[in-house]
C-alpha cells in the first residue's frame, strides 16, 4: 500500500478520535459548563447530525477542487474545529464548534474512499478502503482512551488541544504524501452530480448502510450498562473489555477489505449475515462473562468487516459522475445508522423489553438489510439477463 494511503488513515484517525472521545468526557464537560450529563450527551448528536448535513453541503462545495486540495480544505476545517472546541467558553459555542467540526467528517471519508481506491490496482480497492478506515478503529482502540486519560487528569479542553495537535499532523502528512495527480473528475453539471443519488441502487446501497449501523449501535450504546448490569463485571471492567471491541474492529475492517477485493457480493451479504448472528446470539452470552467478552470483540469485528463492501458496494453503483457525493452519502448513512440505533436501544428499555432485549430486536434489522441487498441484487441481475437477450434478438 502507498504511503498516500497512510496519510489518509492519519487523517481517518483523528476524526476518528473527535467523533468519540468526547463519551468518556460528559462528566468533566457538564461540570465545566454547568449542564447535566444528558445536555452534554447531545454534544454526540450534535456531531452526528453535523456529519449528516455537512456530507452533501461540504461535497458539492469542493466538487470542481483537486480531491487533495479538497482534502486538505477539509483537515483544516477539522483543525480549526477542535481549536474552537478546546477555547469554547460555554455550552453553545462548544455544540456549535463540533457541528463545525462534523462537517468535515462525511466529505473526509467519501473523497478519500475515491482517492485511496486511485492509488491502488483495481484488485486491492476495497483493501485500500479498509486501510484508511483503520484509522478509525484504531481511534477507538488508542486515542479515545488516551484522550479519556488525558481529559481526566488535565481538563477536557486538553483533549481537544491535543486532536488539534493531530490534525496539524494530517495535514502535513496528507500535503507530503498525497500525489498532486489525484484530480477532481472532468467538469460536469451539479444537476450531473446529484442524479446519482436518484439511482434506485445507490439508494439501495444507502438504506442497506443506514440499517446495518442501526444494529451495532443499538447495542454499542448500551454496551455498558449490559456489561455491568446483566453479565456482572464492575464498572472498571468497562474499558478494559472494551479493548477487546476495538480489537475486533480492527481485524473486522481489514478482514472486510481482504474479501471483498476477492469477492465484493459474497463479502457483503456474509457480513451482513454474521453481524445479524452476532448480535442474536448476543442475547444469550450476555449472562455468561467469558462468552460476553468474546461476543463484544466478535461484535467489533462484524460491525467494521461490513464497512469496506459497503462503501465499495456503494462506489460501483455510483460509478462516473458524483460518486464522490455518493461515497459522502454513504458516510453520513452510517452515522445516521448511529443516531437510530441509540434510539432504538432505548426504545426497547421504554416499552419495558430491558436491557437483556436489546440484542435479539437490534439483530432483525442487519437482517432486513441483507434481505433488501440479496433484493436489489437480483433486480439488477434479472435486468441484466433482459438486456442481453434483446441484444441478441
Amino acid at each position: 500500500m502507498p504511503l498516500a494511503l497512510y496519510a489518509l488513515t492519519a487523517g481517518a484517525f483523528g476524526i476518528g478520535v473527535t467523533e468519540f472521545v468526547i463519551m468518556g468526557l460528559l462528566i468533566q464537560v457538564g461540570a465545566d459548563l454547568h449542564v447535566s450529563i444528558p445536555a452534554a450527551g447531545l454534544l454526540i448528536s450534535g456531531y452526528a447530525l453535523g456529519v449528516v448535513l455537512g456530507a452533501p453541503i461540504m461535497t458539492i462545495a469542493t466538487a470542481r477542487w483537486p480531491r487533495k486540495t479538497a482534502l486538505l480544505a477539509l483537515m483544516a476545517i477539522f483543525t480549526v474545529g477542535n481549536a474552537a472546541c478546546a477555547i469554547a467558553p460555554d455550552y453553545w459555542t462548544l455544540m456549535a464548534a463540533r457541528v463545525l467540526t462534523a462537517f468535515a467528517h462525511g466529505t473526509f471519508f467519501g473523497v478519500g474512499s475515491v482517492v485511496a481506491t486511485s492509488l491502488v490496482p483495481a484488485n486491492k480497492k476495497a483493501s485500500a478502503i479498509a486501510v484508511m478506515f483503520t484509522g478509525l478503529t484504531v481511534a477507538n482502540i488508542l486515542g479515545v482512551p488516551f484522550g479519556t486519560w488525558l481529559g481526566q487528569g488535565f481538563g477536557w479542553r486538553a483533549t481537544f488541544w491535543a486532536v488539534t495537535v493531530v490534525g496539524v499532523a494530517a495535514l502535513a502528512v496528507i500535503a507530503a504524501f498525497v500525489p498532486r495527480d489525484t484530480a477532481a473528475p472532468a467538469p460536469s453539471k451539479l444537476r450531473e452530480d446529484l442524479a446519482v443519488l436518484g439511482r434506485r441502487e445507490v439508494l439501495v446501497g444507502l438504506l442497506t448502510t443506514v440499517l446495518s449501523w442501526v444494529g451495532v449501535f443499538a447495542v454499542f450504546t448500551y454496551i455498558a450498562p449490559m456489561l455491568t448490569r446483566i453479565t456482572g463485571f464492575s464498572d472498571a471492567a468497562v474499558s478494559p473489555i472494551l479493548l477487546v471491541f476495538g480489537a475486533g474492529l480492527v481485524a473486522g475492517n481489514l478482514a472486510g477489505g481482504r474479501f471483498a477485493d476477492r469477492r465484493l457480493l459474497p463479502a457483503l451479504f456474509g457480513s451482513l449475515l454474521a453481524l445479524a448472528v452476532v448480535l442474536g446470539l448476543m442475547t444469550f452470552a450476555a449472562h455468561n462473562r467469558v462468552a460476553m467478552v468474546l461476543f463484544v470483540g466478535l461484535l467489533g469485528a462484524a460491525a467494521f468487516s461490513t464497512v469496506p463492501p459497503l462503501q465499495m458496494w456503494v462506489l460501483e453503483k455510483a460509478h462516473g459522475a458524483g460518486q464522490s457525493l455518493a461515497s459522502s452519502f454513504n458516510i453520513a448513512a452510517f452515522n445516521l445508522g448511529n443516531a437510530i440505533g441509540a434510539w432504538l436501544g432505548g426504545v426497547v428499555i421504554d416499552h419495558g423489553l430491558g436491557l437483556g432485549a436489546i440484542p435479539w430486536v437490534a439483530a432483525l434489522v442487519p437482517f432486513v438489510a441483507l434481505l433488501l441487498a440479496l433484493y436489489s441484487e437480483q433486480v439488477v441481475r434479472k435486468r441484466r439477463q433482459l438486456d442481453c437477450a434483446e441484444q441478441a434478438a
